[in-house]
């Protein structure tokens, strides 16, 4: 048993001291069982919050059951002819539906399976709440389970296409070269709480955020924490807080840029510069149609390293009056793009670091 659960259990007590003891064990444990719960559930979303992941609904899977769903969701399946009683279970005929074998969605014992669950709560998706697209994202471990859910989608008369199923594959905590296991402070598992904590939220979002779904992730806790060009999160805010430096020595000399003609601009890295930050727009509607937001944390970086290679090789500010205006509406077009490009991603752009 986790540490977490010996922490839960004593702030039960601190909470209601030994009112349970005094109650029918029924009666206790549905009680303790309905505040552990809510304990588990507020914990996680204080961790998203702290994350900057809100939800605009918390589902509760009872809630199925309570009003209804379920049962009407059976009935459909078995009124279309999709359910079959064999071996003491329900199964979902899928083999109906060209799929390579049935399904049980009602165990031998009466109770329903997580496959039940998954098809009462996609009818109140689709049927109930009228989603016109419903995304899943699961884990690999949940990649057998794709053909099954679509086909019973199916049954229930919606078009598999409208559910698109997003599998993301785990991530691995490293410290440097060495695979993390258990927490230091606890000796117990390692929660999100902690890895916010010891890196940051923006170390935290970024590293997330810069590799598909698809891929395979080590979560690198020692890079993380790095002030250096090794780490992408540090290089990315450093080159905003380099641009902020810069418009604070121009308000600080009463340069007005806006008449600046960006026509003088012709070297290679200025032209280059431009370049990515025109490809900005179409970056986002791409990441958009395909829900594949490890492209910003690419363009994030690429528009950093492209901009520290300008600054490197173009002095912003300098005796040529045109010149600087010029550049200066170059630089801030790039503070403006890259502080978007981390708004996006959900972490701050810092004027100073």
């Amino acid at each position: 048993m986790g540490n977490y659960m010996i922490d839960i259990a004593n702030e039960i007590i601190a909470e209601h001291g030994n009112k349970f003891q005094k109650l029918p064990e029924s009666e206790a444990l549905k009680q303790l069982g309905d505040i552990g719960i809510k304990k588990v559930i507020d914990k996680i979303q204080k961790d998203l919050k702290q994350l900057r992941v809100e939800f605009d609904v918390w589902f509760r899977e009872q809630s199925l059951y309570e009003n209804g769903q379920y049962n009407k969701v059976m009935g459909l399946l078995r009124q279309g002819g999709f359910l079959a009683e064999k071996e003491g279970a329900t199964w979902f005929v899928s083999t109906n539906l060209g799929e390579d074998k049935d399904n049980v969605v009602v165990r031998s014992n009466g109770l329903p399976t997580y496959f039940a669950t998954d098809i009462a709560y996609h009818y109140n998706k689709f049927v109930e709440r009228h989603f016109d697209k419903v995304i899943d994202i699961w884990g690999a471990d949940h990649q057998g389970h794709v053909p099954r859910m679509k086909a019973v989608v199916a049954a229930l008369g919606i078009d598999p296409e409208r559910l698109q199923i997003i599998i993301h594959q785990m991530v691995t905590l490293k410290r440097g070269g060495e695979l993390v296991r258990i927490s230091k402070r606890t000796g117990d598992l390692i929660t999100l709480e902690e890895v916010m904590n010891e890196v940051g939220v923006d170390a935290c979002r970024f590293l997330l955020l810069a590799r598909s779904a698809s891929s395979q992730m080590d979560f690198d806790m020692e890079l993380a924490k790095k002030q250096s060009q090794e780490n992408p999160v540090y290089y990315v805010q450093y080159a905003h807080a380099r641009i902020s430096s810069i418009m604070r020595l121009v308000e600080e000399k009463n340069i007005n840029f806006t008449d600046g003609d960006t026509g003088l601009l012709t070297a290679e890295s200025e032209l280059t510069l431009i370049r990515k930050l025109l490809n900005f727009p179409e970056l986002i509607e791409m990441a958009t149609i395909t829900m594949e937001p490890h492209h910003l944390a690419y363009y994030a970086q690429e528009l950093a390293n492209t901009f520290h290679a300008f600054y490197k090789d173009c002095r912003v500010v300098t005796d040529d009056e045109a010149m600087t205006k010029a550049r200066l509406k170059l630089v801030m077009a790039s503070k403006i793009v890259l502080a978007k490009t981390l708004h996006l991603m959900g972490m701050t752009a810092p004027e100073r670091m």
